[in-house]
C-alpha cells in the first residue's frame, strides 16, 4: 500500500492503526519506519532504520524491557522487498 508518507504494510493482521513504512536507503538497503495512529510521536522520534539496526534494537528491548516480547514480528524483510519490487516495476 502507499500513501503520502510512502510504501507501507500492516504488521499485525486486522490492525490498521499500525503501519511499517519501507524504502531503499542511499546504499540500496531496505529501511523501515514505524507509524502508529495512537502514538504519532513514534514517527517523529524514530528515523528510518536498516534491518541490522532493527535487530540490534529488538535485542536491546528484550534485554532491558521485556524478554517475552518479540519486536521483530513487526519487521518483515520479505514483505518489504516485495513492496519495493512491485513499486519499482
Amino acid at each position: 500500500m502507499k500513501d503520502q508518507l510512502g510504501l507501507y504494510y500492516h504488521p499485525q493482521a486486522g490492525n490498521a492503526q499500525s503501519r511499517v513504512y519501507v524504502r531503499r536507503g542511499p546504499d540500496g538497503e531496505v529501511e523501515f519506519r514505524l507509524w502508529r495512529a495512537d502514538h504519532p510521536e513514534v514517527w517523529e522520534r524514530h528515523p528510518w532504520l536498516s534491518m541490522a539496526v532493527v535487530r540490534s534494537a529488538a535485542r536491546m528491548y528484550q534485554q532491558e524491557r521485556n524478554p517475552e516480547a518479540d519486536p521483530m514480528l513487526l519487521y518483515d524483510i520479505a514483505v518489504a522487498r516485495a513492496l519495493l519490487q512491485e513499486n519499482e516495476a
